[in-house]
């Protein structure tokens, strides 16, 4: 798996994310039947300013926000509650790309401290939330939010985390 991540924030390499980001995004796709290692991601690691400057650009929405996703490619279900499409590569025998993440430090923090969670579980939970919007899943319509959550806790069992819901 390639996992490219820019530190726009130094907390973020001294925390171990690229650690977190290879666990959480390989058992993502692992769970869901996908070979990780033709698969690649870009992760920004940035502050709160950095990333309510990207929620305000994407969302037009003027407040920092936990994590963000940009996926390469829609495969987003037509119905909902659907499973999404497959990730293609573009080219056979090329990597799949299947998009960007950004991650703030500062929501990141608060919330684990407000939720009382370990800030590594936390972030561990997110990553694995961020790829699956790269995978296409969403929390929009009923239906895809409860298989999406339901996917989530399945995937951080397995990592050894509790349900981040419960």
């Amino acid at each position: 798996m390639s996992i490219e991540i820019l530190f726009e924030d130094d907390r973020w390499a001294a925390a171990g994310l690229a650690r977190l980001a290879e666990s959480a995004c390989r058992e993502t796709l692992t769970h869901l039947g996908f070979d990780p290692e033709i698969h690649e991601i870009s992760v920004l690691a940035c502050d709160d300013a950095r990333i309510a400057t990207l929620n305000a650009e994407f969302r037009d929405k003027s407040a920092p926000t936990n994590v963000l996703s940009w996926p390469a490619e829609d495969l987003a279900a037509e119905e909902d509650g659907e499973a999404p499409l497959p990730p293609e590569p573009d080219l056979e025998g090329e990597p799949v790309e299947l998009g960007d993440i950004a991650i703030a430090w500062e929501t990141c923090a608060r919330e684990a401290r407000e939720q009382g969670k370990a800030f590594h579980d936390h972030v561990t939970h997110l990553m694995v939330h961020g790829c699956l919007h790269l995978l296409g899943y969403d929390h929009i319509r009923p239906r895809d939010a409860a298989r999406m959550e339901g996917i989530e806790v399945e995937i951080l069992a397995k990592l050894g985390l509790a349900d981040p819901y419960d």
